[in-house]
């Protein structure tokens, strides 16, 4: 019996009372900028989810609007631009957290070139957000790595839990691979509800036991994604993660 096996067989985990969500302090990884990819479509959408993270505690938001070159084609200018409407409506309404944008690229063939041309959103300590196809781990991974780093980019690969490729037991070297070059690790959590699949939340366990989650993120688009979050506040794995001291949304806190 394989390691997902023992997972799927083992007994459901008892509830804890909720964590505070407020020692984070920051959360990186949300699709918050109104009407330029699939997470909130109005600016009141925005708000209302705004609204939500600031009553769970959280200081500043660093949202990452898709950029696929197939499909949202993103630019740091739209983005931008849009930031600048968000942070006017936060004023207007009175709230008092912070919010910031880069980006989540997809590893598609647009990607390299925006690499190249040094046009890049990034947060904190040139941290770089991206993701990878769902369908298989692309051919040329390796060597979109070795040109991030070479660049001076801190390469973040979103949701590491959720790609099926990697799901198998004899796949573990190649996450520990991206680790040990430099890759931090970021963790859904909304994994950890089972939302996204039992699959799914037992790489993210694997991730947390092995001591591999470098940043914990909502990954947030709508209001169903923030009450899925305030559900995984009693989850024994958020908990266990966010023991962990050097979370990279904690080195963000101590910069506000």
């Amino acid at each position: 019996m394989g390691f997902f096996s023992n997972i799927f067989g083992k007994k459901k985990e008892q509830d804890l009372d909720p964590v505070d969500l407020s020692i984070l302090g920051v959360d990186i990884h949300s699709h918050l900028i109104p009407g330029i990819d699939d997470g909130a479509s109005t600016l009141e959408d925005t708000i209302e989810l705004l609204t939500e993270f600031e009553a769970l505690g959280y200081k500043k938001v660093i949202t990452t609007p898709h950029i696929m070159s197939d499909f949202y084609r993103n630019t740091p200018e739209i983005i931008l631009d849009g930031l600048k409407k968000v942070r006017k409506a936060i004023t207007e309404k009175g709230l008092h957290i912070q919010i910031d944008a880069a980006a989540e690229y997809n590893l598609d063939a647009g990607f390299e070139p925006l690499i190249d041309a040094g046009n890049l959103l990034t947060f904190g300590d040139n941290y770089i957000l991206f993701e990878l196809p769902f369908i298989a781990e692309p051919p040329m991974l390796n060597d979109i790595i070795w040109k991030l780093t070479t660049n001076n980019y801190k390469p973040v690969l979103a949701h590491v839990e959720r790609y099926p490729f990697w799901f198998a037991d004899n796949q573990w070297s190649k996450i520990k691979s991206l680790k040990d070059r430099g890759v931090a690790i970021q963790l859904n959590i909304n994994s950890l509800t089972g939302h996204y699949g039992p699959e799914v939340r037992a790489l993210g366990e694997k991730l947390i036991d092995n001591n591999m989650v470098d940043m914990v993120s909502s990954d947030c688009h709508n209001m169903n994604h923030m009450n899925l979050t305030k559900q995984a506040r009693k989850r024994p794995y958020l908990h266990k993660v966010l023991e962990k001291e050097n979370l990279i949304n904690r080195e963000l806190f101590r910069m506000l």
